[in-house]
């Protein structure tokens, strides 16, 4: 109730509110006369039938009449009564029984609703809002940003126009504002020329739109915006964007790097410095078959072994690891280092002899050629849609469903295949139906939403790459962030000053491994990285700890250390 009458000022803002308001004053005005009315013409018939009542009890029986109440205490004897007993008792159906339900919802109810419902979306923010993004379209790559946004501790802030789509984000716990995007208004609302960074996600033509209408009310905040198509880049430079990301190019592009090639076992996924981090594949090498222990990686090439990454999840490691075929390594080391795992495990036993099999010739299937044509390897591009052949000599028409396209592709020959539809569903298919008729061959395959991840890995793939988590990734390494990389999906480095429990202690007295997830990959003493450090040389004040580890990881280390 308290609530109920706190909403009632800003309920009589709105002209449209006020305008019902008077609407349901005149409706009890009239009700109220009516009773009146009602209970004098009472007093009289009583009189009438030579019987006394109160004033109030006239009020009473008028009221336990309208409402059909009629206790039967109190009746008329004559006819004239029993008439005006029968008027009385029908306005009182029409009025009180059917019109005021109606009128207080109309003129009251519904209002308040509507004003209850804009509270949970509000159309600004305070002015004092500052070093917030501002996201302006809800897709899968947005939703990926807002977890690691909220992982991270950066305040945001989604922009949606429809009162409806707004109360269902609200309701699923996001942060949300309404606006149109085309307004400058609603960017002035949601305070961008404070923000720490716009983000626009939808097609390349409202993306240009966003942009341009964000520089009407800043010029100098920070503006991302995504191009479906090479040739908007420009346009949407134009228009004001501080970075433009071509999505598919890149995925196509992390996609073909990660087919191997006749030089190295490895590929590198982030760098922190002098430390670089690589994925390793062991398939027809020495240490299928081995544990960590037993592999002596460290005393072979000089390389930490961080974690493995088993069915599409990253896990920490033990000595008694189990390297299984389809384990991927993620070792971390210099450049000498990582080049020196390659030399001592790379077998030329089994030469590349055929061309990559690329299914789909979209964006992402065209970048993975790129990429793998600029690295001098062969390819075959399977796709059914005739508008997209690009050169007949590398493109083969048809549905890659049916194994003779696979067939004429190089199935039996191909290191690898890359699956680059953006149809789960067919990429999940088709990964099945690779693994079955190649269970050696490399499955590289793309995932439009993270939650199919899992699946393509359980259905056969070695490497899948989430659409979203590519985007949000970029998106996140662009915001000043310091001593922070996200190297791949799930898998984080981060720098943190040595915690004071720790000063004095060892890295092999931590125990920061078993006790967090947390990986010990590097130490910075005295400006420089140490990317073998001394396990058994105590911890100084003034070192700083480089580590790797999944985002929940990183939260149960910095519970555990506070800093």
């Amino acid at each position: 109730m308290k609530f109920l009458f706190a909403q009632i000022p800003h309920l009589l803002t709105e002209r449209s509110n006020r305008v019902n308001a008077v609407g349901l004053l005149r409706f009890f005005l009239v009700l109220v006369i009516m009773i009146t009315a009602y209970s004098v013409i009472f007093h009289f018939i009583m009189e009438y039938e030579g019987r006394s009542q109160t004033w109030v009890t006239g009020f009473y029986w008028t009221l336990t009449v309208m409402s059909t109440l009629g206790f039967g205490d109190i009746i008329f004897q004559s006819d004239l009564g029993k008439i005006f007993s029968v008027v009385v008792l029908l306005s009182g159906i029409v009025f009180l029984l059917i019109l005021l339900p109606f009128t207080f919802i109309e003129l009251f109810y519904e209002p308040w609703m509507r004003a209850q419902q804009a509270a949970r979306a509000p159309t600004s923010l305070p002015a004092k809002t500052s070093g917030h993004i501002i996201l302006t379209h809800f897709d899968p790559v947005t939703k990926s940003f807002i977890r690691r946004l909220e992982q991270y501790g950066f305040p945001y802030v989604l922009l949606v126009a429809s009162l409806q789509e707004a109360l269902d984000l609200h309701n699923q716990g996001y942060k949300i504002m309404r606006g149109y995007l085309d307004n400058p208004k609603t960017y002035d609302f949601a305070q961008a020329h404070q923000a720490r960074l716009v983000v626009a996600t939808a097609s390349d033509q409202v993306n240009a739109n966003i942009v341009s209408t964000v520089r009407e009310v800043s010029e100098t905040v920070p503006v991302i915006s995504t191009a479906n198509f090479h040739a908007s880049v420009d346009i949407l430079e134009l228009a004001g964007s501080t970075h433009v990301l071509e999505l598919g190019e890149m995925m196509g592009q992390a996609l073909a790097r990660r087919v191997l090639d006749n030089e190295r076992l490895t590929h590198p996924i982030g760098q922190f410095g002098e430390l670089i981090i690589a994925e390793a594949m062991v398939r027809n090498t020495s240490l299928v078959g081995q544990t960590l222990k037993e592999s002596r990686l460290r005393e072979l090439a000089g390389i930490n072994v961080l974690g493995i990454w088993q069915d599409g999840v990253f896990q920490p490691t033990q000595p008694e690891t189990a390297i299984a075929e389809d384990t991927v390594l993620v070792i971390a080391g210099s450049e000498d280092q990582i080049a020196q795992y390659n030399r001592v495990f790379f077998q030329t036993t089994n030469p590349l002899d055929g061309p990559v099999v690329i299914i789909g010739g979209g964006r992402v299937g065209r970048a993975a050629a790129q990429a793998l044509a600029a690295r001098n390897m062969d390819y075959r591009i399977i796709e059914k849609d005739p508008a997209r052949i690009r050169n007949s000599q590398k493109y083969i028409l048809g549905d890659a469903a049916e194994i003779e396209l696979l067939v004429e592709a190089g199935i039996h020959q191909t290191p690898a295949v890359i699956i680059t539809t953006h149809d789960d569903d067919m990429n999940i298919y088709l990964t099945i139906y690779c693994r079955r008729l190649r269970p050696d061959v490399q499955i590289v395959s793309r995932a439009n939403l993270e939650r199919n991840d899992a699946t393509l890995h359980r259905a056969g793939a070695d490497f899948v790459l989430s659409y979203a988590s590519t985007g949000a990734n970029t998106m996140i390494n662009l915001i000043s962030r310091e001593n922070i990389l996200m190297v791949a999906e799930g898998l984080d480095i981060f720098e943190v000053d040595t915690p004071d429990s720790l000063v004095g202690k060892t890295l092999a007295e931590t125990d920061i491994r078993r006790k967090t997830g947390c990986t010990v990959v590097g130490l910075q003493q005295d400006g420089r990285l140490h990317t073998t450090p001394d396990p058994f040389r105590p911890l100084q004040d003034n070192d700083h700890l480089v580590l790797i580890g999944s985002p929940e990881a990183e939260k149960r280390f910095r519970k555990l250390y506070g800093r």
